[in-house]
């Protein structure tokens, strides 16, 4: 990408003395603008609703400019759009911290732009360490996130050019004294999780591992077993569509099966089936948790995301398998309340309810 590395005050080579419980991997800093929109602008865009397809800067600045004709007011999300630091892992980490209290960093870089200052100042206002985080010369990612009337999300994101850390950047300081490292399966960062799977391990932490998309599981199949039969995967998430990819060719490739396949490989593994709840295994224990009950769906955006984050916020607190199941439920349950994968402080309230129903230990302090 050209980029170098800029000194920063909060960018220092020296990481702090007490490391994040729980790091996640985000190579490149990502800005989520995120609106519900009408049918006809969806039909505008090239590519199929629903799907994730990436865009030039130009295309992106487009539909931006194309969006505010096609908003859809709702008296729940008064604001026309909201700008948020996004990416699966940041929705992961950014829960944890500010919904859960764990101790949270992040491993990455920005941009030097004001779409990088926004991701840095968001990550920090969560409670989220960001000494981890490199700041670069470049663009940072930005993604359009389109919610549709029946709250399906159709993404643009523009990455060809946003700076991100490489694989011969991190360090075994990065990684010293966390616990757990968060990460999602992705091609264009294949070098970099490599790498950092590698150091955690010698540095004794757990990896836990998104599968990201049906597509992304059905395009890149054998890099993706590789790193599941590595052994260095501890903990699997994936949905109902990606597990049923993972074990396509099987005479039943259904999620039962994909979670039998995990399970193999993997300490804990998980498929979440959207409103059927998940199922999950670990050693010989499997258990099915149905979903949380009344709760309203405004948009989907972060519900895998944040599942991890509750299923995580469960194992350290030393909870059992099927009470992680639940917590993640509740969490999850509750970003989907609003748009984005930024759950509000009203929606963190109602997580904090349902868990007080569910008789599950409500988090109100760091651990």
């Amino acid at each position: 990408m050209g980029a170098e590395r800029l000194p920063t005050a909060n960018n220092s080579d020296s990481i702090n003395v007490e490391a994040p419980m729980i790091l996640g991997l985000q190579p490149a800093a990502l800005i989520d603008h995120v609106a519900r929109v009408d049918w006809s602008l969806l039909d505008q865009i090239a590519g199929e609703r629903g799907g994730s397809i990436p865009v030039s800067i130009e295309e992106l600045e487009h539909i931006l400019s194309e969006v505010k004709t096609h908003i859809l007011s709702s008296p729940e999300e008064p604001s026309s759009m909201r700008t948020m630091a996004g990416g699966s892992v940041t929705n992961t980490i950014r829960g944890l911290s500010a919904g859960f209290g764990v101790s949270c960093g992040l491993v990455g870089a920005y941009g030097d732009n004001q779409q990088g200052q926004f991701f840095v100042s968001n990550m920090s206002f969560s409670g989220v360490n960001i000494s981890r985080l490199r700041l670069k010369k470049g663009p940072t990612g930005q993604c359009v996130c389109l919610v549709d009337e029946s709250s399906n999300r159709t993404m643009r994101p523009c990455l060809s050019s946003a700076v991100k850390i490489q694989a011969d950047e991190l360090t075994r300081e990065d990684f010293k004294g966390s616990k757990w490292l968060v990460l999602r399966f992705a091609m264009i960062n294949l070098e970099v999780t490599k790498a950092a799977i590698r150091i955690a391990k010698q540095e004794g932490v757990y990896v836990s591992m998104d599968l990201a998309s049906f597509e992304m599981v059905r395009n890149f199949r054998t890099p993706l077993l590789e790193l599941l039969e590595s052994g260095d995967i501890d903990l699997c998430f994936a949905n109902e569509d990606e597990a049923t990819e993972l074990v396509r060719g099987e005479q039943n490739a259904d999620p039962e099966v994909a979670l039998e396949f995990l399970a193999k490989h993997c300490q804990w593994a998980v498929v979440t089936l959207g409103r059927n709840g998940c199922i999950a295994k670990h050693g010989k224990e499997s258990v099915r948790v149905q979903a949380i009950g009344e709760t309203k769906a405004t948009d989907a955006t972060g519900a895998g995301d944040l599942f991890a984050g509750g299923f995580l916020y469960g194992l350290v607190k030393g909870l059992t398998l099927e009470e992680c199941c639940k917590v993640g439920s509740c969490s999850g349950g509750a970003v989907i309340r609003s748009l984005g994968g930024e759950v509000t402080p009203e929606n963190w309230q109602w997580m904090r309810k349902q868990m007080q129903i569910k008789a599950l230990p409500v988090p109100d302090t760091h651990i």
